[in-house]
């Protein structure tokens, strides 16, 4: 193994921010770099890249023979011509979008990029609302709120009990196979086929920075999803903030291997629109943060080496196993690999330290790990570290174009933004988008930040929680739920992926606990095959936790910082249920309301058997 001479070398930006104190306490902090112009369109940097590079690959995707499919910049910009038409003579608009079903492919980004060019919003939604969904809920109240004119589905036969219970019939539907008999479909290839007119050109020019690009859903996490507005100057302008800070993506162009769906802000904004306004390489990861999924991204990744990569803790958990044992992988992934970059929830110390040294191994150098937060809103790049992360919860400094208002609330200080890349509001819903907004025009993103140094702005801020989350116990003490979560997750880990603390106007503190379903099959040496119910019951995993827990409860200095109880949920937080937020993180109130016996049973006397309980030394 070589030994590490340090970090791999990558080009970064200057971060540095001013402060200004304002009145009651509040502090405004600016990026003192100044924001490039930014292109009009995300559509104008796929027609600059068809002239510059019109040769070069620019998506790929795993065909159903599992060989790469590419498409290059010249051909992806004549494709989205015809569809851009076809868009056009359906009469779409913002007040008849298209709304995309299915997930990463190909089409899926000409369908997107063809309703761009000629200002056509489009939506995509997560599959799951369609194919997992029950009800069709959520489907349904899309449908409501956007109207659509035209629908995409990739494989009509899959996508046809949800569109066929959803979707009124004279709705066209385009699809890439198995048409739908029972109403207009088209497939995409017959389209591709035909030609533009003048139209398509004509719309184009038509096309502003406030021009709708796509409608992004929310989580839902207080109610049904919202539709963010999401304009084309958002788009542009978050890309030049990420170019200013990640300034290696404008010295060569990047090559990407991603997973993460484009329905989320994370890939179908930042992880796509990266590749797109620097001429690069997106190759569609058919894989997925599961222990079955990531052998499909190991493979891909042993074929592709990116030159940037990203991910959500989970997968880089999976990931690491497979890059010890693994040479090739090892080697494939770190070859031209500049920045690994995180968001989402913190890495586990063994996942860091994985990453550190198979980067050593293969390389003789280490390979900078970065973070970074944002929201849908927001576009959503809006803080970043330019610099190796060296603690949990840290985001790093505002981007450059945008300013940042911190606002005393109780204890912590809560976070607003204004800037280029911030939404307009809520399609259709003006009453969320006014909440959203103080007086000030700064958007009220509900998260508390503090400083990770007091005496230093240029360390960054430190993510603290929602302000909403913090509770009184029956005592009338504040809870920390931020401080107290963090050091429950370090105390368990590898076996936990997040805890709900519970407990407002209750004697004590309570916690609902994922754990690491995988993890802890493994700690208790069960197969792949263990039910979850079984894993979470299991001797040896109940034993790591209560000794885990029961060793936090010795340092806690009082109630606040004490949970007494604890209970292992034995499946992880619902998409449907709202239990997850559209940044990633976990949503107390819809956890608790969907696991609402598991909740009582925290407080039921005597205790139920599945509760775990912890005594504080001396109580």
């Amino acid at each position: 193994m070589a030994k590490a001479s340090g970090y791999r070398h990558v080009r970064m930006g200057r971060m540095d921010v001013t402060l200004k104190k304002g009145e009651g306490g509040v502090i405004y902090a600016r990026s003192t770099e100044p924001l490039p112009a930014a292109a009009r369109s995300m559509t104008d940097r796929l027609a600059h890249w068809a002239r510059e590079r019109p040769d070069a690959v620019f998506l790929a995707d795993r065909g159903e023979d599992w060989a790469w499919r590419r498409l290059t910049y010249g051909e992806a910009w004549a494709a989205i011509q015809p569809i851009a038409q076809r868009l056009l003579d359906a009469g779409l608009s913002a007040e008849r979008p298209l709304v995309i079903l299915s997930g990463n492919e190909i089409e899926h980004a000409l369908l997107g990029l063809a309703a761009m060019l000629v200002g056509v919003p489009y939506a995509p939604l997560a599959p799951a609302y369609s194919i997992v969904s029950k009800d069709f809920a959520k489907l349904r109240h899309v449908a409501d709120l956007l109207e659509p004119g035209m629908i995409y589905a990739s494989d009509g036969e899959r996508f046809a009990p949800a569109i066929d219970a959803v979707f009124d019939r004279d709705i066209p539907v385009i699809v890439r196979k198995n048409r739908l008999q029972n109403r207009p479909c088209e497939r995409l290839d017959d389209i591709r086929a035909g030609s533009a007119a003048d139209a398509v050109d004509g719309a184009s020019a038509a096309v502003g920075p406030d021009t709708i690009a796509k409608f992004l859903f929310t989580s839902g996490s207080t109610g049904m999803p919202k539709a963010v507005i999401t304009t084309q100057r958002m788009l542009t302008c978050n890309q030049e903030m990420i170019r200013s800070a990640l300034a290696f993506l404008a010295d060569e162009p990047p090559v990407m291997v991603d997973w993460m769906p484009w329905n989320h802000v994370a890939a179908g904004s930042h992880n796509f629109g990266i590749v797109l306004y620097n001429g690069g390489t997106y190759y569609i990861d058919d894989g997925v943060a599961t222990p079955e999924g990531i052998l499909r991204t190991v493979r891909n990744l042993e074929e592709v080496s990116p030159t940037f990569y990203s991910n959500v803790p989970k997968g880089y958990e999976l990931l690491v196993g497979h890059l010890s044992d693994n040479p090739r992988l090892r080697e494939s992934f770190f070859k031209d690999l500049k920045v690994l970059q995180y968001a989402g929830a913190s890495l586990a110390q063994h996942v860091w330290d994985g990453l550190d040294a198979a980067a050593t191994s293969a390389t003789g150098e280490r390979i900078m790990i970065i973070t970074g937060y944002g929201s849908t809103e927001t576009a959503p790049f809006a803080f970043t570290t330019t610099w190796a992360v060296d603690r949990a919860g840290l985001v790093g400094l505002p981007a450059a174009g945008l300013e940042i208002k911190l606002v005393p609330n109780a204890e912590k200080l809560e976070l607003r933004l204004k800037g280029p890349s911030i939404t307009p509001g809520y399609w259709k819903q003006p009453d969320k988008t006014a909440e959203s907004f103080d007086e000030e025009g700064f958007y009220k993103i509900g998260d508390a930040l503090k400083f990770a140094d007091p005496d230093d702005v240029s360390r960054g801020f430190v993510f603290d929680g929602r302000v909403t989350e913090d509770f009184k116990l029956s005592t009338g003490t504040w809870v920390n739920t931020a401080g107290v979560r963090s050091a429950a997750i370090a105390a368990c880990k590898p076996m936990i992926r997040d805890i709900v603390l519970t407990g407002a106007d209750r004697n004590y503190l309570g916690g609902l606990i994922f754990p690491d379903l995988d993890a802890c099959r493994r700690h208790a040496g069960l197969n792949g095959s263990a039910r979850d119910a079984e894993v979470v019951t299991h001797p040896e995993v109940i034993a790591f936790f209560q000794d885990a827990l029961d060793a936090l409860a010795a340092q806690a200095t009082g109630s606040a910082s004490h949970i007494a109880r604890a209970v292992l949920l034995d499946s992880p937080p619902s998409m449907e249920a709202s239990e997850v937020t559209d940044k990633g993180s976990i949503n107390q109130r819809a956890v608790m309301a969907a696991r609402a016996d598991k909740f009582e049973a925290l407080y039921a006397d005597p205790a139920p058997e599945c509760v775990l309980q912890f005594k504080r030394k001396g109580a």
